[in-house]
């Protein structure tokens, strides 16, 4: 049953009836900054935060040194947010039209996002990222992030998150479901950058965490109302099978030692150098291959996932037309993916297998044409 949030009342019945015309908006910011969870001005009747100011707008501008959240200023979103008692009431007092986001990463929430939206299916590497769907697996009645969760959780024989009532669940006014859950430590989750961005955890569901905000149950835009589903109010641990799932899809940062990264071995350096003396076949691998080698200087946030599944793609197509084996292939994206995240086999593996499993589908530059 889903329910709008009940905020509880500490006001004593006189203040309580003085003050009965307070807006819901200021009422659910307060309720939510007594939870921990930083607050920010969402616009009216919309999800997107509240608009900067004339000097926030200018082209070239950025957060960095910007004075407006010290002042009080609620410009660029949840790097404003706050629990600041006489700042949120300055800001929905004056402006009860403003909606609620959460800022995540503050609060130490981890949210999933399940959308519904009506889209025609991916193609099956994209269903569980990491995970190979093989051809035999019937996809029928498969249409949403709701279906897409409860497959995962049904392989690791877990709990569904979206039936989880042991946690806070809002249903969004688009008919997706937010589930609410607290990092249990001081891991910094975080955000999805989209179901096309390389660190979804199913198609159709996407992470909140650090790097994004959560819209505040109980806020109404111009599609209706975020209503929490059942009696819980608060978030729940992160269930530790769900943060190994999100720590294999991307979304923890990888620790970096400074001069850790492997040389690659000699094949992967001829690849390279472009010394495999196709012009291009060569050139195809040469160029993606070098692009999950360059993640090894960048900690996080390079798309590693992406990149070394379409490089597993291209490698696959280039086995179907016979220009190498697979192994060969597989070895030389092993080792590119080893020089770039170290200590990752396993989930390079799985990428590497799916990528592969997809390519082979789709001889790439066949003979007599290359």
């Amino acid at each position: 049953m889903a329910t709008e949030l009940h905020v509880p009342s500490t006001r004593s019945p006189r203040a309580a009836s003085a003050d009965s015309t307070a807006p819901r908006s200021l009422d659910t910011a307060r309720w939510c900054a007594r939870q921990g969870w930083p607050v920010h001005p969402l616009a009216a009747g919309r999800k997107t935060p509240a608009g900067n100011c004339d000097a926030c707008r200018r082209p070239g501008h950025t957060r960095e040194g910007c004075p407006c959240a010290a002042a009080g200023r609620w410009c660029h979103g949840f790097h404003a947010a706050t629990r600041d008692p006489a700042r949120i009431g300055r800001w929905w007092g004056e402006h009860p039209e403003f909606g609620v986001g959460v800022s995540c990463g503050p609060a130490r929430l981890v949210v999933i996002d399940i959308d519904a939206h009506e889209q025609g299916l991916p193609g099956r590497d994209r269903l569980l990222p990491g995970i190979p769907v093989p051809e035999q697996v019937d996809l029928t009645g498969l249409a949403n992030g709701f279906h897409t969760l409860a497959v995962l959780a049904a392989l690791r024989g877990a709990t569904d998150p979206a039936t989880d009532e042991s946690t806070l669940r809002v249903r969004t006014p688009s008919g997706g479901l937010h589930v609410w859950y607290l990092a249990p430590d001081a891991r910094r989750w975080r955000s999805s950058a989209g179901s096309g961005g390389g660190r979804a955890l199913a198609w159709q569901v996407d992470v909140r965490a650090y790097g994004g905000y959560i819209v505040a149950p109980g806020t109404t835009t111009g599609a209706g109302t975020y209503k929490v589903v059942g009696a819980v109010r608060r978030p729940a641990p992160l269930p530790p099978w769900l943060a190994q799932e999100l720590e294999r899809t991307g979304h923890l940062p990888v620790p970096r030692v400074p001069g850790s990264h492997p040389v690659p071995p000699r094949a992967l350096q001829a690849v390279l150098a472009g010394g495999d003396g196709r012009a291009r076949t060569g050139g195809a691998l040469r160029s993606v291959l070098t692009e999950v080698a360059a993640c090894a200087v960048v900690a996080h946030g390079a798309a590693f996932s992406e990149k070394l599944n379409r490089a597993a793609y291209t490698a696959g197509g280039l086995v179907a037309a016979g220009h190498l084996t697979r192994e060969q292939a597989e070895q030389l994206l092993r080792s590119a993916a080893a020089a770039a995240r170290p200590g990752q086999e396993r989930r390079a593996a799985q990428i590497i297998h799916s990528g592969m499993s997809a390519g082979l589908r789709q001889p790439l530059y066949p003979r007599g044409r290359a």
